[in-house]
C-alpha cells in the first residue's frame, strides 16, 4: 500500500472513530456492515481474519480477475482496507493466487486442485430464486451451470436446465456473475454472519 494511501486512511479512520464515539446510537448503526460480500478463498473465520490481515493489498495485486476489492468505510472501521469480493460485479475464478501472496496466513495457501478447493474453500453457497429463474419459468437457460468451475459437484441441472445447488458449492460467485436475470436469480450467500442485501 502506498504511503500516501496509508496516511490518508489513518487520518480518515481517526476522524470517523472520533465522530462515531460521540454520535447517538441511531447514527452509530450506520457503521454496521450493510453489504453482501465474500472474503477471498481460504479466509479464516471473520474475527481471526480481521485480527491477522495486515491490509497489505497483496491479494488484490495478484488477482488476475480483479475480483478482489478493498473496503473503505462502507463496511465499518474494523473492515477498513480489508479485501472483499462482490460476486455480481466480478467473481472469483479459484486461481488460489491470493493465498500464495498472503504473508500472514489470513488467506490460507490452497493448491489449485478440485479436491483441495472443495475441502478448504468455503466462501458461501449459491441459492436459486425459483420465482425469477428463467429455467423455472418454462424457458431453458443454464448459464449458471456453464459458468461453474465445479459442474455436477457444486451445481447440476434438471429439466429445462433448472439449476440445483449441491453440497460441493464453494461460493466462488461465477454463477451469480453470469446470471442474465436482473435482479440475479442465483446469489451467493456468505457463510460468515453478515447482513445480506
Amino acid at each position: 500500500m502506498q504511503r500516501r494511501n496509508f496516511i490518508s486512511s489513518l487520518i480518515a479512520g481517526a476522524a470517523a472513530t472520533a465522530g462515531a464515539s460521540f454520535a447517538p446510537r441511531t447514527v452509530q448503526a450506520a457503521f454496521r456492515p450493510s453489504i453482501r460480500f465474500l472474503r477471498p478463498p481460504g479466509a479464516l473465520a471473520e474475527n481471526d481474519y480481521l485480527a491477522r490481515c495486515i491490509r497489505c493489498g497483496k491479494c488484490g495485486e495478484v488477482c488476475p480477475n480483479r475480483a478482489i476489492k478493498f473496503f473503505r468505510f462502507e463496511n465499518g472501521l474494523a473492515s477498513l482496507d480489508t479485501p472483499y469480493i462482490i460476486p455480481r460485479e466480478q467473481a472469483c475464478i479459484l486461481c488460489m493466487k491470493c493465498g500464495e501472496a498472503c504473508p500472514t496466513g489470513a488467506l490460507g495457501r490452497i493448491e489449485r486442485e478440485a479436491e483441495e478447493i472443495m475441502a478448504r474453500v468455503n466462501m458461501g453457497r449459491a441459492r436459486v430464486d425459483t420465482t425469477i429463474c428463467l429455467s423455472y419459468q418454462g424457458k431453458t437457460c443454464g448459464v449458471c451451470y456453464r459458468a461453474c468451475p465445479l459442474q455436477d459437484i457444486a451445481i447440476r441441472v434438471g429439466m429445462l436446465e433448472q439449476p440445483h445447488v449441491l453440497e460441493g458449492c464453494v461460493g466462488c460467485g461465477l454463477c451469480e456473475r453470469s446470471c442474465i436475470q436482473i435482479p440475479q436469480a442465483i446469489r451467493i450467500i456468505p457463510n460468515q454472519q453478515r447482513k445480506v442485501v
